[in-house]
């Protein structure tokens, strides 16, 4: 294997010996690993219930490249454009062949191959191209359409309904056909041949589609304007650190591949499909959790994209603002009220858990939605998303089902929430996960939100900063409003038991939980991060001794970012990084794919993983938590690490660049004319912890202090203590 010096590409003069860490291709809607003869569609699963998986599409672009003569061979991908090529030099010849995703046509996938001599000769050249498709699929009943200019067109419908009476996707493919070899004749020093393929949901929307991509590649337009839409991508966020070019390399990764689950960030279709674990190029039956949308999309991924875009954010709420109807048929189902999200998810939000016990017990997914909803409005202040975008139904659903699911215990004056299983899945029927409590109590804030979103939908609601600085003038203004939250709701919320040792001075995971007990994955530990339940320093402490030993070495690749975090918040940056380093046992191969277990096993491109080491370094590196009213930071970098680039944050429409070294912090506001054109801005100010000194942050002109804790949020006032 080889790496060159830009840590967005990666290179290797061999491929992985298990083809499953392959690099993926995907675009939010379609995805695919390398070379493989099956590809996946967003929002198409096959099977009922328990059976239901991402349905098996065959990939028409499933070609390896050959020379008659002996060839050295190259293989990069180059996540700068997104395109993954191979290259062939011989004696005579050198041959690239390139695939992509498009980023901008989303239902649009390109092979692309380059032929171009070595010598001057009289003799044509052949290539071989050796396909493994077949247009079958187990999933899908395809029959032969007609020809569609000069392409080939398969069109079918998956076999089995998610749900009685649900429907069943179709998919059409039209692809340009692929010849067993491509030849250079005598007269050609170069020859390039580009071969497309469309899947869609519809006979007219693949033939319209694929004349969009005839045309694009008429006019040379196709590949530059998916290297463009990257382009704008990165300009968007970008994560890079001095002192390790293998965590700079293993970030970028992390950050290509979370991308390429989500859609363009102009897409307005509203077909977004969620993220799962292991994203659209796996999931097939029996495969990487069949493709279904977990908690890992909620609490994994989506920090670290909600950070950099407020779209693909959106986008993500959306998603379960679509799956609500399901939500509630869960709830109903177990004999609550409000809306039950899925521990398994596909499109329509009803449960497909092959196993009853997670989808019956796992309930802290309700929490870990709602925390998704109240970090987009933190960092936005956007309630369209509840307004048009109906997340208020989430929002109130959620409430309610907390409402009806826990039971009152006098013997404590407590709520209790009884026979769940916590995110630590080695443990069932217990009573009160400490995790899943606290994300009832403290994400949800059932009261409050419903308050606020009351006065949203009434429309009479004008101001929203007030509110997220002060719930007591929530709940005045609600009273004023004539809508107050129903009673039971803070209730709930102030009285929901969360099970703490005050002997020993830590959380016990659940009740009856004794500290020698072996421990899954990260759960309790995060309280402090994400959840931020407030708690003593030694507290804090305290739950990071108990459950690192004996968390399973074994377990899934996200803990040990959680850890870190929690260990950086304690000012240990040594402990921190010895915790990470962890993380990149998971990362298999030459193309930073990433597996759910450290020994290859589970898993594979885990997404779930990149989200949580991603996380260790946006949150853990700088300490920033999103806050009501404010984006906190609190940098402290490890080791080696001597510096840390973070661009792109955005925050209440303003987009910021952040660096980060171990004695000081700049930090530039973008001017606007590089951040979206109809995102609304507000005045911004740096506010230091402790000295208290406010830095006004003026569009284009970078402000640099001493390293330091503090905080950014909108500009008080237009006078200022920052010496000018």
């Amino acid at each position: 294997m080889s790496q060159g010096s830009d840590p967005y590409i990666f290179t290797s003069d061999s491929l992985p010996a298990d083809p499953r860490f392959l690099p993926p291709l995907a675009n939010g809607l379609l995805g695919w690993r390398v070379y493989s003869d099956v590809m996946h569609m967003g929002g198409v699963y096959n099977g009922e219930g328990g059976h239901c998986h991402r349905a098996d599409v065959p990939c028409p672009l499933a070609v390896k490249v050959e020379t008659e003569d002996p060839a050295q061979h190259s293989y990069t991908l180059n996540t700068h454009t997104g395109i993954f090529s191979h290259t062939l030099t011989s004696a005579s010849v050198s041959v690239s062949q390139s695939l992509y995703a498009h980023r901008f046509y989303p239902n649009i996938m390109v092979m692309e191959v380059l032929l171009a001599r070595q010598v001057t000769s009289a003799e044509p050249l052949t290539v071989f191209l050796d396909t493994s498709f077949t247009p079958q699929s187990k999933d899908i009943v395809f029959e032969v359409g007609p020809d569609y200019k000069g392409g080939r067109h398969i069109r079918g419908q998956t076999t089995t309904a998610e749900f009685p009476g649900g429907s069943c996707p179709e998919v059409h493919l039209i692809w340009t056909p692929v010849p067993p070899a491509v030849t250079l004749l005598p007269e050609q020093a170069k020859a390039r041949w580009g071969f497309l393929l469309v899947v869609a949901n519809s006979s007219d929307a693949a033939e319209a589609l694929y004349d969009e991509g005839l045309s694009l590649m008429a006019t040379g337009d196709l590949r530059p304007s998916h290297e463009k839409a990257w382009k704008e991508l990165w300009l968007q966020s970008e994560v890079e650190v001095k002192g390790s070019d293998g965590l700079c390399r293993a970030l970028v990764g992390c950050l290509f591949y979370l991308l390429s689950a989500f859609p363009s960030i102009h897409d307005t279709s509203g077909s977004f499909g969620g993220v799962s674990p292991g994203g659209l190029s796996n999931g097939g039956d029996g495969q990487d959790y069949w493709g279904h949308v977990f908690w890992d999309q909620d609490i994994w991924v989506y920090p670290g994209i909600a950070l950099f875009y407020p779209r693909l954010a959106r986008a993500v709420l959306e998603y379960r603002v679509g799956t609500v109807d399901g939500a509630r048929d869960n709830a109903q189902k177990q004999g609550y009220k409000g809306l039950k999200f899925p521990w398994e998810s596909a499109v329509s939000g009803r449960e497909v858990c092959s196993e009853d016990i997670y989808g019956q017990q796992e309930i802290h997914i309700n929490g870990d939605v709602a925390l998704a909803f109240q970090q987009y409005l933190y960092l936005t202040e956007d309630v369209s998303v509840f307004t048009e975008g109906k997340g208020s139904e989430v929002v109130f659903g959620v409430a309610d089902y907390w409402v009806s699911r826990v039971t009152w215990q006098p013997e404590d004056q407590s709520y209790h929430l009884l026979g769940v299983m916590p995110p630590d899945e080695y443990y069932s029927n217990v009573n009160n996960s400490v995790y899943t409590n606290a994300a009832a109590k403290l994400r949800w804030q059932c009261w409050y939100f419903s308050v606020l979103f009351a006065a949203v939908c009434e429309d009479r609601f004008v101001k929203i900063a007030p509110l997220l600085v002060s719930l007591q003038f929530a709940v005045k203004l609600a009273d004023l409003l004539q809508h107050p939250a129903p009673k039971e709701w803070q209730d709930v919320a102030e009285r929901i038991k969360i099970p703490f040792d005050s002997e020993s001075q830590y959380h016990p995971e659940f009740d009856g939980y004794t500290k020698d007990q072996p421990v899954k994955q990260a759960d309790t530990v995060m309280l402090g991060y994400p959840l931020h339940l407030p708690m003593p320093a030694e507290v804090r402490r305290n739950d990071l001794e108990a459950y690192e030993p004996v968390t399973d070495p074994k377990g899934p690749a996200m803990t040990w970012g959680m850890f870190a975090i929690g260990w950086l918040e304690l000012g240990e940056a040594e402990r921190s990084e010895r915790l990470l380093e962890k993380c990149f046992r998971n990362i298999q191969g030459p193309f930073q794919v990433w597996s759910e277990s450290p020994d290859g096993s589970g898993a594979v491109n885990f997404l779930t993983g990149m989200g949580g080491f991603l996380q260790a370094v946006l949150f853990g590196y700088t300490g920033f938590r999103v806050q009501k009213g404010r984006l906190a930071f609190s940098p402290l970098l490890p080791g080696d690490i001597c510096e840390l680039c973070v661009r792109g944050v955005n925050y209440l429409g303003s987009q910021m660049d952040w660096l980060f070294r171990k004695e000081e912090v700049c930090i530039i506001v973008r001017e606007e004319e590089r951040r979206a054109r109809n995102a609304k801005t507000h005045k911004l100010e740096v506010v230091l912890k402790a000295s208290g000194v406010e830095i006004p942050l003026t569009p284009g002109q970078p402000v640099t202090f001493p390293r330091e804790a503090g905080c950014v949020r909108k500009m008080e006032s237009t006078s200022s203590c920052w010496p000018l």
